[in-house]
């Protein structure tokens, strides 16, 4: 069952084509964004050790982003590409934080839906990163990639469904995703994920 929603845009043409054009800086930020990731899954752990109904999923969600991380370091390793020496700020991500409310509860609620979207469109680029690459071994990673980003955007609106009216959640969801888009567009195009 879907419990994601539909992405209000999409993104663009030129941003692929500045993925495709420096590929080698794109596998250094998506390797950062997997990382970043596998910690962010963690942090609700952290953060909520009383969520107990939701601790194994995300235990599971943040190895798994870990092993993402792993595979994309293996590629990078084959291809020549080094890690780079610091971890740039996401100002994407920042941005869309920045609009999470300050309340305990309502802030929780926002930093999962937060997740479920920023989840969505890591699918979606996947997916267009897949769809450009020539067959071999990168295109079958990213359609992999693209098909576990799609699931973890669900798996974080499921979570906030244990604790929060569905009304609310595809309230505030909607809300968010109109944000994002507005972030998107906002943002200079470069060979990175966000």
């Amino acid at each position: 069952m879907k419990f994601s929603i539909e992405l209000s845009c999409e993104s663009s043409q030129e941003w692929l084509d500045m993925v495709m054009s420096d590929f080698n800086s794109f596998l250094q930020d998506h390797a950062n964004c997997e990382r970043k990731a596998s910690a962010m899954a963690m942090s609700f752990v952290a953060k909520y050790p009383d969520r107990v109904e939701i601790i194994p999923e995300l235990i599971e969600t943040g190895i798994e982003e870990l092993e993402h991380f792993k595979a994309v370091y293996e590629i990078m390793e084959r291809h020549g590409v080094k890690l780079p020496a610091e971890i740039g700020q996401d100002i994407y991500v920042k941005q869309l934080v920045d609009q999470c409310r300050s309340g305990k509860i309502d802030r929780f609620l926002d930093r999962l839906l937060l997740a479920s979207i920023i989840e969505c469109r890591g699918a979606e680029r996947f997916k267009l990163v897949a769809d450009a690459l020539e067959e071999g071994e990168l295109k079958k990673f990213y359609k992999m990639l693209w098909t576990s980003e799609a699931k973890h955007g669900n798996i974080f609106v499921k979570m906030a469904l244990n604790y929060f009216d569905k009304d609310e959640v595809y309230n505030r969801l909607e809300e968010l995703n109109n944000l994002e888009g507005e972030v998107l567009k906002s943002l200079p195009l470069k060979p990175a994920l966000h």
